[in-house]
Order: structure tokens, then sequence, then C-alpha cells
């Protein structure tokens, strides 16, 4: 199925950040940051991918059907604002068990968990080893199936590769790294100028700002991807993939999706990997589409902890 993005509209020199509420989580390396929205019954988790942060939600979250859902976006483990454990796993696993720590002390039950590459390779671990805390999930530009480190780290690793010495000494800035990364994740050149390259790196500036992203995709194997079994998730499962991503391809799309009992799978036509930022009302529309209100009864109710 197409889905019709809304057209492409220049962001402004600032990017405000519009916001309901934001807080901390205490989870168990540390605390992570999250935004909510609303107040409706239907919770659901929003998970960006690698080099980018809450900050990706910033037009979906608002929006939302925002009486009928609450939607809590939410830096990952290491990313955005959420704390950077010196000692802290930032793998696919690891992020997976801080999500749900996050929704326990948010006292949410189950919920519809959204991703973004890295965020969907999150969401599709709670799926298929939580199945009780997960509702439904939506499953944007992900990796191909079996696999975590999808192609966007590889060509990461090449470019840190051929600027090994000054990405080593912090010389080459995390806006020069990052931006030829977050520039291919979108359709056209015009949806990732330069300011908008320098706030995704926001978090990442400083000497170490480099090494600890370094140290954020080292962290991305596909040990934590390759054993589940997909064919047992029971989550109602959404496969969404910009026409134009170039690290997601329609074959590895249609794999995931035929591979995860009744999933769908969606084309948002003129968008890349980053289809929040392409196209957010259009994602925010399909998001209220499909992801219908719990049960009041469920919504908030935590289920016992599996096996």
């Amino acid at each position: 199925m197409i889905v019709a993005p809304t057209p492409y509209r220049p962001p402004s020199t600032v990017y405000p950040l519009p916001r309901f509420d934001h807080i901390r989580i205490p989870v168990g390396p540390g605390e992570l940051h999250a935004e909510r929205f609303g107040f409706g019954d239907h919770p659901l988790v929003l998970l960006h991918g690698f080099g980018t942060s809450t900050f990706l939600w910033r037009h979906v979250a608002p929006a939302l059907p925002l009486g009928q859902v609450t939607a809590w976006a939410i830096d990952l483990l290491g990313h955005g604002e959420s704390d950077r454990p010196r000692e802290g796993d930032f793998g696919i696993a690891a992020q997976a068990l801080c999500v749900e720590q996050a929704m326990t002390s948010l006292r949410i039950g189950r919920a519809t968990i959204v991703g973004v590459d890295l965020g969907a390779s999150v969401a599709l671990r709670l799926a298929a080893t939580r199945p009780a805390r997960v509702h439904g999930a939506v499953l944007i530009g992900p990796p191909p199936p079996g696999r975590g480190r999808g192609a966007d780290l590889a060509e990461l690793g090449r470019l840190t590769a051929t600027h090994l010495l000054e990405a080593s000494r912090g010389m080459l800035g995390t806006a020069a790294w990052l931006g030829p990364l977050l520039t291919r994740s979108v359709a056209t050149a015009a949806a990732m100028p330069a300011k908008l390259v320098a706030r995704y790196a926001a978090p990442f500036v400083g000497a170490d700002g480099v090494q600890h992203l370094q140290l954020l995709a080292n962290a991305v194997t596909d040990d934590d991807v390759e054993e589940l079994d997909l064919g047992r998730i029971a989550a109602r499962t959404l496969v969404v993939r910009g026409e134009q991503d170039a690290w997601c391809t329609s074959a590895d799309a249609t794999r995931l999706a035929t591979a995860i009992p009744g999933a769908e799978l969606r084309a948002v036509p003129g968008t890349g990997r980053l289809v929040p930022e392409e196209a957010p009302e259009a994602l925010a529309a399909l998001l209220a589409e499909w992801a219908p209100p719990l049960h009041s009864s469920g919504a908030r109710t935590l289920p016992p902890r599996d096996g």
C-alpha cells in the first residue's frame, strides 16, 4: 500500500522542539530522557534510529490524535539527552531492556512500539522476546531480517576507516562524520541541510563526541537479532519503507514482512529512511489509522513477566 506524503517544507533555522512534557526515567545503567505528547488511552513508544534522537519525532508526535494516544518519544541509552554510562552496554538487547524498564516506570503495560532503523531493531526484539509488553510494532526502514547492523553502519565504518586518524583524535567534526549518513537517509538534499545535520549532531559535540558515536556504532551487532524467531511474533506488525530508502531495500522489507505472521508492508513515496523527517503528517496519519486505542481495561495494566 502506498502512503502519500505531505509536500516537503524547508525547516526553520531555529528548529524548535514542541513538547508537552519531558522527564528523566531511571533504568539500570542510568537515566533515559523522554518526551510526552497527549493523554489518550493507547500508549505509543517512539524510538529513533542511529545518529538521531527524540528530535526526529518533533513534527510527528504533535500531529497524532493526542486525545486518543499518549506518545512517549525516548532517547535510547547513550543517545540524545539520555545518559552515557562509562561501562554501558549500547547493543540492541540492552537497549530493549532499558526501554522495557522505562515502560515499567511509566506504568505502561502494553504499547505500540514505533522504531526507525536501530529503533526498529529494538522494537523487533521486544516484540519477539517480551510479547506481553508489545501490542503493536511499527518498523520503519528496518535492517534486513536477521541483521542488526545494516548497510548504514557499514558505510559509517568505511568513513571512519577513511578518516581514521582524524576520528581517533576527535579532529573530524561530528557533523562532518555523521552528515553523509544523514544525507543518504533522506530522498533529497533539501530535506537535510547543513543546519539540520548540525542539530542532529549536537548531542555528540565535544572532544569525545566522535569516539562516543563510534562506541555506539560498534555496539550494534547481528547477535541480538539473528536468533529471534520472527514466526512467533504475535504483535500486530507494520513494516514501513520510504520508497527511496538507500539502506532498506524493497526486497528486504518484503522478506521481513513475510517472515512475521500477519505483518503489513506500506511504502511512502518521495522519502528515504527518515520518514518522520520527510513526511511527518503522513506518518502521523498512518499511525493514527493503524494503531486504534487499546481497551481501557488493558491499556495500563502491567502484565506478569514472561518465563
